[in-house]
């Protein structure tokens, strides 16, 4: 049975990046998920693809809760038209709340600091210490080149195909926060370790 999603975290650049695109994509998902009432959580600040979420969130009437580390809020610039706004002591704690806050995740495109905290949910998903969806919204084909990495992951057995399948991909915001909405989780999380008796 699919669990209820209220809240929606969202990971991404604090760029805008280099195609209008992105842009456009972030401020659709804000727009959506306004529109269904689910309440966005991420980073805090109001530049890049954050800001554009956000903004686009608080326009259509929803709810934005944002998390953020005081040494970050100089650089990120935090967003003071926030629903709310948490600040917090570290990185670490600010994925830890994020997560928290959050029924679900998406990552949009983004640099390191999206791909850090994207898979450490996904790690912490294949260990089974959560059982929410992760999705991928994937803007002109930005994250291709990482899902190919994904496969030759698999393909090498460093990743199982179970794990691999965790990731919901999908370039429109409403399939894919549909599919976020009908995820029902495994009922048995597939062993993390592969060949772990191999010497």
């Amino acid at each position: 049975m699919a669990q209820p999603l209220r809240s929606v975290c969202v990971f991404c650049g604090s760029s805008r990046g280099s195609h209008p695109a992105y842009a456009e994509a972030a401020a659709a998902i804000g727009r959506t998920l306004a529109e269904r009432g689910l309440t966005l959580v991420y980073g805090g600040g109001r530049v890049g693809l954050m800001g554009v979420v956000a903004d686009a969130v608080l326009a259509a009437g929803g709810q934005a809760h944002g998390v953020i580390p005081t040494s970050l809020i100089a650089l990120e610039v935090e967003h003071r038209g926030l629903t709310r706004l948490d600040e917090v002591g570290s990185m670490h704690e600010r994925k830890a709340r994020m997560a928290e806050l959050s029924d679900g995740f998406i990552a949009l495109p983004g640099g390191a600091g999206t791909l850090d905290e994207i898979a450490e949910i996904w790690t912490w998903a294949q260990l089974g210490f959560h059982a929410k969806p992760i999705g991928f919204l994937n803007v002109a084909g930005y994250f291709d080149q990482l899902f190919g990495f994904i496969d030759h992951a698999v393909a090498e057995a460093f990743i199982k195909p179970a794990h691999a399948g965790l990731l919901i991909r999908n370039p429109r915001p409403g399939p894919l926060l549909d599919a976020l909405a009908a995820y029902v989780p495994a009922q048995a999380q597939a062993q993390k370790w592969i060949g772990r008796n191999q010497t």
